[in-house]
């Protein structure tokens, strides 16, 4: 397990160092983790990485190493260097699960804990979490747009990722968003995400011609074999040599041609064309891959065009979001405790509406209407209230604060977990597949098909307690 607990911003530690000389290492405070924005104008993000994020609260040490590279700074007292070196994370972590769907401001992670141990977690907590949600969101658009046409996804995206770790945790994180396979080795070996593969153009020119290439990979994998068809000719060549090996070579052991894939050209016309190719021959079951540069939207294209497509193998745009690379999650102050032990919400204002936060200690509940099941809103209450779903209950729709607002027929659920509690794990984790099949579950069962469309989707409310709303309020009038 690599030990990662220099990966941090420089600030994190000159703040910290300042909160230590200044004698408030003690001091306990309270941290939201969020996002403002929805990734490709969707209706939701799918929340991942919480698995990782807990290994690095498990293995924080700084080594001998470390305190040595930041005394040679000469910005660090020897103090805080000793408090370091003896470092233990004590906080607590509470978080919604991982494949939890989300939605704008909202707090994924909350972090209660001694100032300084709270800010040091910042940039890992920020990284894990912003990079897996945005890849599992970006493979949930896609894998949803493949299954309408009843079709596949595999993720083919490591020599386009954005390092090693983008690679296997990319892989990981595609798969908790719907994708079937992984054509990256080690996220089998890791996590155990089915990997696949057969050949590259590389293969095919190795031999004198197409048909012995063919040839030879069927004798090697006739149970397993998909050939790659478009090194010379899709249509004059590849198919014609694929239909040959299959009548040849595999139809005499008894075996079938699994399928062809395509990497190049227009992949709607050449998938009609070689559908009925294939069916002609007798070959219904021959299944037809393709990638090169695929997302939802180009998806969706093929789907309206009639393509006759089984398999998607995605890669860079999903690996990378290519047309949303970036996951704005942010990790904000809300509380700071006192001396009678009250923690007093803080607030952060700004002239930008959306950056207005959200203070104080508080709790994340789901409404859900007891006729369908599906969510209505998400409702920010403080820590300490309890909400009574057998009876209307008022809230405040913080866009329309003027109007009288209640939930009724409803049932509540709170949605973030206690992971961590003073410093120890007290949280089970799920299996992949079942943090993968808690997606599945959301999207079929509680999440509308409204919230679900491409393009404008239906907003998902986050409302406040009354409570809540007026502390707010009240600070957004107060003179700083």
């Amino acid at each position: 397990m690599r030990n990662l607990t220099m990966l941090m911003d420089y600030y994190e530690l000159t703040m910290s160092n300042g909160y230590f000389v200044k004698g408030f290492k003690d001091k306990k405070v309270v941290f939201d983790m969020f996002y403002r924005r929805n990734p490709d104008n969707g209706g939701f993000v799918v929340s991942a990485g919480l698995e990782q994020f807990i290994e690095y609260i498990q293995n924080m040490k700084f080594t001998k190493e470390d305190i040595a590279y930041l005394r040679s700074k000469g910005e660090f007292s020897e103090e805080f260097l000793e408090y370091l070196a003896n470092f233990k994370f004590t906080g607590t972590i509470d978080a919604v699960p991982e494949g939890t769907i989300v939605y704008p401001n909202t707090p994924i992670v909350t972090v209660t804990a001694p100032v300084i141990e709270a800010q040091l977690i910042e940039t890992m907590l920020l990284l894990t979490i912003n990079f897996q949600s945005l890849i599992a969101t970006k493979a949930s658009r896609i894998c949803r747009a493949a299954g309408d046409a009843g079709s596949i996804v595999m993720e083919f995206g490591a020599r386009r990722a954005h390092g090693a770790d983008a690679a296997t945790l990319g892989a990981r994180a595609a798969y908790i968003g719907g994708a079937n396979a992984t054509a990256t080795v080690i996220a089998d070996e890791q996590f155990g995400i089915p990997a696949i593969g057969t050949m590259a153009h590389s293969w095919i020119q190795f031999f004198d011609s197409e048909y012995e290439a063919f040839k030879a990979y069927a004798e090697v994998y006739p149970d397993n074999c998909t050939l790659l068809i478009d090194t010379y000719d899709i249509l004059k060549s590849g198919a014609v040599n694929a239909i040959k090996v299959a009548k040849e070579v595999l139809e005499p052991m008894g075996k079938r041609l699994k399928g062809v894939r395509i990497d190049s050209g227009d992949l709607a016309y050449f998938s009609k064309k070689l559908r009925k190719m294939f069916d002609a021959e007798g070959m219904q079951e021959c299944k037809i891959v393709v990638s090169n540069s695929i997302d939802e939207f180009l998806i969706k294209s093929l789907q309206k065009q009639g393509a006759k497509i089984d398999s998607y193998g995605v890669g860079e745009r999903m690996i990378t979001s290519k047309s949303d690379p970036v996951f704005g999650g942010v990790y904000k102050l809300v509380a700071v405790q006192n001396s009678d032990g009250i923690f007093e919400p803080k607030i952060k204002i700004s002239e930008n509406i959306e950056k207005i936060t959200n203070p104080g200690r508080k709790k994340l509940w789901r409404v859900y209407s007891k006729e369908t099941g599906y969510g209505l809103a998400d409702l920010l209450t403080l820590y300490d209230e309890e909400i009574d779903d057998s009876k209307p209950f008022s809230y405040v729709d913080p866009v329309k604060p003027w109007k009288k607002m209640k939930f009724e027929n409803v049932q509540i659920k709170e949605l973030q977990q206690t992971i961590f509690k003073d410093g120890e794990l007290v949280y089970k984790q799920p299996s992949l597949s079942e943090v993968r099949d808690y997606v599945a579950y959301q999207l079929k069962n509680q999440v509308w098909e409204e919230e679900q469309r491409y393009e404008n989707p239906h907003t998902h409310y986050v409302d406040l307690s009354e409570k809540l709303y007026g502390i707010k309020d009240n600070m957004l009038k107060k003179d700083y």
